[in-house]
Parts: C-alpha cells; structure tokens; sequence
C-alpha cells in the first residue's frame, strides 16, 4: 500500500465527514466563534508530519465571555430532571454511533493510533454515554439514622455548576467523555481545553455533540477552548468560577495545576504519570503473560498512561520467556497506522523521539543493556514521522532515576526477582501508583498481589495487561499519579457537591449530643 496516497484520501474523506477545513475554529462559546485576526496553530499528522489544517486559538477575552455563557448555560440546564439530562446524553451517544468510523480515523490521522484503537476511542465515549444514562436515575443519596425525635437526616447530591476538563493528546477525546458526560447527567456544563496536538478531534467532537443539543432547543453544555501554549489551562486552573477542574497530563504540569487549584480552595481530579509494571511468575500461563506483557507495552506506541514500563520476571524465566519477549519486540511491525499490519504507529513528535533516546542514553550511562531496539526509524515514504524502534533494557537498579521517570516512548525495563517480596517490592518502588499486573494461576501469589503488601496502584489486574481499562470501573492511581478518579463506578460522586440535609418535623427543638438550650 502506499502509505501517502493512502494517507490523502483518508483525509479527505473524515474531512468531508466531519466538516473540517484547511482552516478552522478552535473556540466554541455556545456557537463557533470565526477565526479572522486570531492566533493560529498548525497541527501535523505525525505519521509523516503533514500539516492536516490550522486552528484559530481562544485568546483572553473570549475565556471570560466562555465562562459568563457556561454559567448561564447552568442556569437552564441544572434545572431539567436528572433522567430527562440522561436522555440527552442517550441522543449524544446514539449520534456518535455515526461517527465511529471517521471520528475513529481521525484520531488515527492526528495522533497515530492504529485505526482500530482510533475506532475504540469513540466506542468508548459511547460506552461511557450508555453508562451515563443509567447512571442519571441512580444518583442515590444516603438516609441516615438519626439520634433525635422527630427527625429526619439524609444525603443529597447537586452538581458543582461548570466544570473544567483539560485532557492529554494521547486519548484525544474519550478522557473528556468520562468527565463530560458523568458531569453532564449530574447537572453540570463542561469546559474543555485539549491537548493542541489533537484540537482537530476534539472540534469534531464538540461539534458533533453539540448539534444534538440544538436540535433539541437546549443550551450549549459542551463548551471548547483550544490554546496554543497553556494560556487557558493556566486561567483556568486559577479560575474560582471553575469549582472543579479535571487534569489529565505530566506530573510535573500536574503540580503546578494542584497548586493553583488548591491556592483558591477549589477541587482537582489529577490523573497525572504511570509507570507501571507487570510481574510474571513460573505459575503463569507463559502465552497469556506474552500477549499481555507486549500488548502492554507496546499499544499505542507505548504512550498510554496504563502503558507497561517495567517487566518484573522471574529469574527461572529468563532463558525461557525474556527471548521470546524479545523476538516479539524484534519483529513487530512499526510504521503508519494506516497500514496493513502495523502494530507500533508513530510517537506523537519529535520531542518524543528526543525523549526516546534520551531515555536510552541514560539508562545505558546508568549500566543498562540494550537486549533489542534503541533505533529512530526513517522510514520510506515516511521520512517525517515520529518512529522509533521498540526497546528493551536491562541491568538497572529497581530505583534508578530514568526507570523512575515515565518516559513516553516504547521502553521496557526487565528485571528479575527472587521470591514474591523482591517483586512487590521491585513493583512498588516508583514515585507513581497507576496500572498494574500480576501473571500467575498460583491463588495464593494472586491475593497476596491484591493484598495491602502487594500492588500500591489504583489499578490492578490479574492474568491481563496494565493498559487499557473498562469504563464501569473507576479509573485512577495513587501516589504521584494523582489520587483522582473518573469513569464508573461511584466517581460520579467527583462531580457532585454532597450536602448533608437535617428536617424537624415534630413540634419540639432536640440539640445532638444531648445538649441544652432554653433562652426563657
């Protein structure tokens, strides 16, 4: 196939799709604001780094005048019953079910995911808008027993007002849905700053769901900001008419965020780093644990935050599995996504790439070997892409400064352990607590990974890779990884404000705790 013509006529085709152009709004304030006389960015396909079209960026004013319309967007839409918001987000759901295809392979064209993890991104928003719609009839409060007569105490929920999600390039547009759409059936309106690297999927998206909402007569509820250099995310996390902002990126950006956030006593969800590791031990089932081990590590170019970085391996394995993860890495196919059989796409620029190698020149001054890769790839027909060969290292301290980084590149750290401890301590000696992974048919090693000694991370998983999650649970880590959580289960309750209601209903006045109070 020839990757570059192939590479045009997808683009036209998701063009016309989705109503891109050349050149095109990255502000949406309740309508799309025109882009004359505004700042532009140019986004390129890192498949070839091509320029897809240019972007006209929010500036300073149109921030304010964003915020004065979500808040009134508030007004009208708190108001509507949770079930009938549920209803909406059912619409917003079954419309993207159009869209899974272009939607799908613009994500491929813009950050370089394979057509089928392009395609399960938008598979995931709408997963996530299903789940919303129950969710809008199950918003439980507590009842609670109270201590005096003729009272009554429960617990209810009410949404914060408008809420601010700034997401990362790497998931261009289902991280925004497991914010915007939880938020959206609890009551709130959602102000969205992506990644400018992926600010053409995320226009489409709020395009797309936005037109559902006109067609009803409601108020824009999905409000988008694209910038150019952080201007926005920085007023934004100072901004106290933002009661609760969700960040999605670095570490390092994550603090200065946490920082700002907290100094206005506001609410932050952080899902910040992962450096996750999988251990493998001579109880597994060795084709599962290869499967789960390379998909880990190498989905996405390595550039999930669930990807796996580390390999804890049993020493008895070493001549056993380490060569076949070796040849796995050796020979899987690395090029454009839009090519038949390419498992690894493109990093998503060339910092990236610098940061590969960087990574691997540290490692190999700290002792590291290089077992395969340690490549940048110039590939034919695709000289300008981000490529770069899938690497294994070994021969580094558990603890050393470059595997206690996240490096977002495909580089696997190999270690060997001894006896279960060495593993879970190897496992728990980074900064980070994301994703993690057991291999193993042994109950007892299984629990004792699940146990309070075993993985510190917010995610853990038995017998299947670190990357990649189900929407029904919630989604978070620990340690520096933020301690934030999104998706299912209860972390709805993030985008909610819990108020505590007491009721007299007798014809006498009881104090708690038994105190006394008479003013005759």
């Amino acid at each position: 196939m020839d990757s570059n013509l192939d590479f045009h006529s997808v683009r036209d085709r998701v063009f016309g799709d989705l109503g891109l152009f050349q050149q095109v709004s990255g502000l949406y304030d309740g309508q799309w604001v025109a882009g004359e006389g505004r700042g532009l960015i140019a986004i390129h396909s890192p498949i070839n780094n091509e320029c897809l079209a240019e972007v006209a960026v929010a500036g300073e004013k149109d921030y304010d005048r964003l915020i004065e319309r979500a808040w009134a967007s508030f007004d009208e839409w708190s108001r509507v019953p949770a079930p009938k918001r549920g209803e909406v987000v059912r619409a917003i759901g079954d419309r993207l079910r159009a869209y899974v295809d272009s939607l799908g392979l613009l994500v491929t064209l813009e950050v370089g995911k394979t057509p089928v993890e392009g395609k399960g991104e938008v598979q995931e928003m709408i997963d996530i808008a299903d789940f919303a719609v129950g969710l809008s009839r199950q918003l439980y409060g507590m009842t609670i027993a109270s201590e005096r007569q003729d009272h009554r105490l429960y617990e209810q929920w009410h949404p914060y007002g408008v809420v601010g999600v700034i997401t990362a390039f790497n998931f261009p547009c289902a991280v925004w849905s497991w914010n915007a759409f939880i938020a959206a059936v609890i009551g709130n309106v959602v102000v969205w700053k992506p990644s400018p690297s992926a600010a053409l999927t995320a226009i489409a998206t709020t395009n797309i769901v936005n037109d559902v909402l006109d067609e009803q007569g409601l108020p824009p509820l999905f409000f988008l900001a694209v910038d150019g250099a952080g201007e926005i995310g920085q007023r934004m996390s100072s901004d106290s008419r933002l009661p609760l902002l969700s960040f999605t990126g670095s570490v390092r950006t994550g603090r200065e965020v946490a920082a700002r956030v907290g100094e206005r006593l506001g609410r932050s969800i952080l899902e910040l780093g992962g450096n996750n590791a999988a251990i493998v031990t001579p109880e597994a089932d060795m084709e599962i644990a290869l499967r789960g081990v390379a998909f880990g590590a190498l989905a996405t170019a390595a550039q999930r935050c669930t990807t796996t970085r580390r390999l804890i391996l049993h020493e008895s394995l070493s001549d056993s599995f380490l060569p076949r993860l070796v040849e796995a890495f050796r020979n899987v196919k690395v090029g454009s996504p839009l090519e038949s059989g390419v498992l690894v796409g493109p990093l998503i620029d060339s910092r990236a790439v610098d940061g590969y190698s960087s990574a691997i020149g540290r490692a190999e001054a700290a002792g590291g070997q290089v077992l395969v890769g340690n490549s940048v790839l110039a590939l034919p027909g695709l000289e300008g892409g981000n490529y770069v060969a899938p690497t294994l290292i070994e021969g580094l301290p558990p603890d050393s400064d470059i595997v206690s980084e996240e490096t977002f590149a495909p580089i696997l750290y190999v270690f060997r352990y001894s006896d279960l401890q060495e593993a879970f301590a190897i496992h728990n000696c980074v900064p980070q607590g994301l994703s993690s992974a057991i291999f193993s048919n042994n109950l007892r090693e299984v629990e004792a990974f699940l146990s309070v000694i075993g993985s510190d991370c917010g995610l853990a998983s038995v017998n299947t890779g670190t990357a990649g999650a189900e929407i029904g649970g919630a989604f978070g880590g620990e340690k520096e990884t933020g301690g934030g959580r999104e998706s299912g289960s209860d972390a709805w309750k993030a985008y909610a404000r819990r108020q505590t209601v007491t009721v007299n209903y007798g014809d006498q006045l009881p104090l708690a705790q038994g105190v006394t109070f008479d003013v005759n």
